[in-house]
């Protein structure tokens, strides 16, 4: 699968790295540039670059002379990031048509939940053939595939669909009555404990994989990298 290419824009190494490691979990390409000026060298060099992560105060051209560069050839997602919170700054950067405006110091993990909500709304997806990924599951929806570190795994058909549930729901509390009618579809009029045996079932099938999906007492599961 193609993965989405990130290009992260900041003159500090360590917030770099910082955004690129999170990024990366998530299965994202990142590029990186310490400035405005090579910035702009990468992403008009670079092809089918999918959002620009902008710091606003840099050396060389700063973030809104590149904004205001791209957004002249390119309607590419923008969030800018910065340590001022000055609401003429904000207003500065949705003029020049930023799609997300985050001030540092931010949570990396509700940057990366910015940046998925906003590539979902530009419409833009990584394969058609819906793939979901976190922690070395891999699983094909269309090919109906499911790989532990490169290596296939047979999964049951409620199995797949608990699995698929799980990774499209990574980090949230589900409670067994919202699991059994999403992956049941109402179609099952049993006790909700049979989530329970199918969990457990699950997690025997992934190895030591089947460690991320974590019980939630008195309420559920949470499938958590």
């Amino acid at each position: 699968m193609e993965r989405l290419k990130i290009l992260v824009v900041d003159d500090e190494s360590r917030m770099r790295k910082l955004v690129k490691d999170f990024l990366q979990r998530e299965n994202y390409e990142v590029l990186e540039a310490a400035d405005g000026s090579e910035a702009l060298d990468i992403f008009f060099s670079q092809t089918e670059i999918s959002l620009i992560l902008l710091d606003v105060m840099m050396p060389k051209v700063d973030g809104w002379q590149v904004c205001r560069e791209i957004r002249s050839y390119s309607k590419v997602p923008i969030i800018m990031l910065t340590a001022r919170g000055d609401e003429r700054d904000e207003l500065q950067g949705f003029e020049l048509g930023v799609d997300e405006y985050i001030s540092k110091p931010f949570s990396p993990k509700i940057l990366v939940a910015r940046v998925g909500a906003i590539l979902r709304r530009a419409g833009v997806h990584a394969d058609a053939g819906e793939i979901l990924e976190a922690g070395g599951i891999r699983v094909d929806k269309a090919a109906h595939i499911v790989e532990i570190d490169g290596e296939a795994v047979e999964l049951s058909f409620k199995e797949f669909e608990l699995l698929a549930y799980f990774l499209e729901n990574k980090g949230i509390a589900l409670s067994r009555e919202k699991i059994l009618n999403s992956v049941w579809n109402y179609d099952y009029f049993g006790d909700a404990r049979t989530i329970d045996t199918h969990v457990k079932k699950l997690r025997s099938k992934l190895g030591s994989k089947g460690e991320l999906i974590k019980t939630i007492w008195g309420m559920g599961y949470k499938l958590e990298v």
